[in-house]
């Protein structure tokens, strides 16, 4: 089963300059059940990528959860944040929980995939 790479839009809001504050960016969520099968990245702006277990964003979908550097929690009834923290200081990623519900969806059927393909070789 090949990547699974969904592309979708966010708002950032960060104590540094670097990103933009007001308008929705363009953010990349991506997940290889091959290579790192419980762990999904989000790739901000730049050359920012964050790792971090898929079981996080689920579980905060739901409820305030944190692991680290990164933290996931539900935003109202229609968005949900995650927040990561680094060096260079704290940006806050808010999305659609609905962009988020359906890309967990294909990981989960990318991981069923690529474990029916290794139990038939």
């Amino acid at each position: 089963m090949p990547v699974v790479e969904q592309y979708a839009r966010a708002h950032i809001v960060t104590d540094g300059d670097s990103l933009d504050e007001h308008g929705a960016v363009p953010v990349v969520l991506r997940y290889d059940p091959e290579h790192d099968p419980h762990s999904v990245r989000i790739g901000l702006p730049g050359p920012h990528e964050w790792r971090f277990p898929r079981s996080l964003l689920e579980q905060g979908l739901r409820a305030p959860v944190g692991s680290g550097p990164v933290r996931v929690w539900p935003c109202g009834r229609v968005q949900a944040v995650v927040e990561f923290h680094s060096p260079q200081g704290v940006s806050v990623v808010e999305f659609e929980t609905r962009t988020l519900l359906r890309f967990l969806r294909l990981t989960y059927t990318a991981a069923a995939a690529t474990s029916r393909a290794m139990v038939h070789h």
